[in-house]
Formats: C-alpha cells, structure tokens, sequence
C-alpha cells in the first residue's frame, strides 16, 4: 500500500499539488515517463477493486468507530517512528541540519512526547519535514527515475522507488518487533489509519483515475526530490506564493 503511505500532515500538503499536478508538470512528460501502461492500468483496476471492496470500507470502519483524536495520536506516533528512516536517509544525502532536527524530533517526541503521541518538538522550533526515504536518496545520488510503474497492492512507484523499497522496509522500526502478532497489529492500524487519511482527498480527483493519480504521484515525487522547489512553468510562483503558503 505505497501508495497511502501519507499521513495527515503530508496528506494536506499532497491535497494542494493534486490541484497543481497537471499544470506543473506537461501531458507528455507523465505519458514518456510511463511506457508500460498497458500493464500499469491492468495492476491499477486490479488494486482499485481490491481497494474498493476491502480497504475503503475497513477504513471508513475505521473512521466510524476511531475518535477523530485517537487517530490523530496514531498519525503522531507513526510519524514518530519513521524519523529513524528519516535520520538515516538525511545522513546518506549529506543533509546535516535535517539530521539533526530529525534526531531531535524523534529523541524529544519519544520521552517529552509519549512514544510520539503528542508532538512537543513542534512547539520547541523542530519543525516536522516531509519525511526521506531511500528512493529520494538514490534520487540526490544521481540514480534516474526510471519508468512509472503500478506495483500490486503497493500502487504507483518508480523503477527507482521499487528498487528502493527493501532499504525502506528494512529501515523501518516496525519491522523489527519480535511478537508477531504485535507486529500484525501494528502493520495493520497503520494502513488502516494511512488510508482513513485519504478518504477526503478522493474528492479531487477527477476525469481518467488512473492518470491523475499517475500525474499527482510522479509530481509529489518530485516535489519532496526537490525538497518543496517544483518546476513550473505557468507562473504559479508569482499566482499562488511559495510552497510554505500551502503549508508544505
């Protein structure tokens, strides 16, 4: 499930370039960069039923019987334990300031902070980044995207992501929780939540399914690549301000 891999303050960022993702990036360059569509759109009507009848309605589930602040601790705590992933692929893209934000937020959220249920490093001046994973970093070491491509149950990615998702599953903490019923427990509330994040964003989707969520993920890509800097050349800059003013 890569592609519900955003939780809500990466969902509200991910809201504002899916109203920007077709005008920031031209018609061809998504379709260059996706010359397996033939298979692409069998994977993605195979995800989307799958999605449609067993993890859409888990999550409204979810949300139904989830306190709205509950959820909002499990995003928190979540967001907590992928800061190790995060200070990991700081370090291997020679972004030392993250690194050290990151650690911060990680050491201060998980004492101060409850294990991450609340975040108190926000309100200390560490701000929380978009997140780091291994694809970005092969991306800063010059690794090219490669094709799109639409992996069973994991959604939209890359050649360069999909090459990247071991290093990413390894540098996961949660993989290493011995217990493996715990370990099953934790997986699941987390893609349950992730996905609950994303029930309010299906409203923006409009027109062909499959291309605009093509389009939205290859421009959110590049987005966090560029870390907020997208190329646009339609003004955008000048019309809407900069990413802070979407709150990225």
């Amino acid at each position: 499930m890569r592609q519900i891999n955003y939780v809500t303050r990466k969902s509200v960022a991910f809201a504002g370039l899916l109203a920007m993702a077709t005008l920031s990036l031209p018609g061809y360059a998504q379709e260059e960069a996706d010359p397996w569509q033939g298979f692409n759109r069998a994977m993605f009507a195979f995800n989307d039923v799958t999605d449609r009848f067993l993890f859409r309605p888990l999550a409204k589930g979810y949300v139904f019987v989830t306190p709205g602040f509950v959820r909002k601790g499990v995003d928190n705590v979540i967001d907590n334990v992928m800061e190790v992933p995060n200070v990991l692929n700081d370090v291997l893209q020679g972004k030392g300031k993250q690194a050290a934000n990151d650690t911060g937020r990680f050491l201060v959220n998980s004492t101060v902070g409850l294990a991450g249920l609340f975040d108190v490093a926000q309100h200390m001046g560490m701000k929380a980044s978009d997140g780091e994973d291994f694809g970005q970093t092969l991306a800063v070491w010059g690794v090219d995207q490669g094709p799109y491509i639409v992996l069973p149950f994991l959604g939209p990615s890359t050649l360069r992501d999909g090459l990247a998702t071991p290093v990413n599953v390894y540098s996961d903490p949660r993989t290493y929780i011995d217990h493996i019923p715990t370990r099953n427990t934790v997986t699941g509330v987390s893609l349950l939540n992730t996905r609950a994040n994303l029930l309010d964003l299906e409203r923006h989707i409009t027109g062909d399914r499959y291309t605009f969520i093509r389009d939205a993920y290859l421009q959110r890509r590049q987005f966090l690549i560029n870390d907020g800097e997208v190329e646009d050349d339609f003004g955008l800059d000048d019309e809407f301000g900069d990413a802070e003013d979407f709150g990225y």
